[in-house]
């Protein structure tokens, strides 16, 4: 077995004959080949931690890759179930855990269950632990506006919400708050008053997450046996040859996935 010190990258093999910040299948093929060889050297036991770049969902679909995202190609890949893994968004001052990820806003809400919430609460605690947290104040924010308001803007969260902050509270034993109001619980997250957020849907997390700290928030898929981060933003295929990308956020990736793989 090889053995590495330190992080180092991956060959995939290819040849790339497109020109950068172009999309191809010839690249989206390259991004798949280093998926799958991440893939065998983590199972092999070579390396401990997998830091992956962007890719495109869109050109990747046109070789095969038939998958929401990379969270949940991981997922499969060792034989977890893809309601058993949370995607996370892992900054200095706001953490943030998802109980639903790569779906529409209609099908996010029609699905959402209790037990989704109560998925994200326990990885997100977990994390923060392993990260040196140990008494996390975790809130979980409400579905609708001002957190339905008492029912006056909907039942969600005494339906769904309220449930899962209870007994996330009884297994757990970490202090959790909610419903919380989504319009502000990130805000007081940040201004220290909780360790982290677990948001309901996609966009409710990110949106706050990348506004307040894009450049140094890290993308972390907690739930597998193994740790796999990436930076928080897309391909920027635009920026692309112009001296105008920051590698901030993969830095802090690679800076997070050793300190994860210290802690594990």
């Amino acid at each position: 077995m090889r053995t590495f010190r330190g992080p180092f990258f991956l060959r995939a093999v290819g040849h790339q004959t497109k020109r950068p910040g172009k999309p191809s299948l010839s690249g989206a093929r390259l991004a798949r080949a280093a998926l799958d060889e991440s893939v065998r050297l983590l199972r092999s036991g070579e390396i401990q931690a997998v830091v992956n770049g962007p890719i495109s969902k869109e050109w990747m679909g046109k070789v095969g890759f038939h998958f929401p995202g990379q969270t949940e190609f991981y997922a499969k890949a060792f034989r977890v179930k893809a309601d058993d893994v949370t995607m996370m968004m892992i900054g200095p001052r706001l953490r943030v855990a998802l109980a639903t990820t790569h779906l529409s806003l209609k099908k996010a809400v029609l699905g959402l269950r209790s037990k989704q919430i109560v998925r994200a609460g326990r990885h997100l605690a977990e994390t923060l632990q392993r990260l040196g947290v140990r008494r996390p104040r975790i809130a979980v924010c409400g579905l609708n506006p001002h957190a339905g308001e008492g029912g006056k803007f909907g039942g969600d969260e005494k339906k769904i919400v309220e449930p899962a902050v209870k007994e996330l509270r009884k297994r757990t034993k970490v202090a959790f708050f909610g419903p919380e109001s989504p319009d502000a619980v990130f805000r007081r997250a940040w201004q220290g008053e909780f360790d982290g957020v677990v948001a309901l849907y996609h966009d409710q997390g990110l949106i706050p997450a990348k506004l307040l700290d894009f450049d140094e928030t890290v993308n972390v898929t907690a739930g597998l046996p193994v740790v796999r981060c990436s930076p928080d933003h897309g391909t920027a295929f635009a920026l692309a040859g112009k001296g105008k990308a920051r590698p901030n956020s993969f830095r802090a990736a690679v800076q997070l996935a050793g300190r994860l793989v210290k802690q594990k």
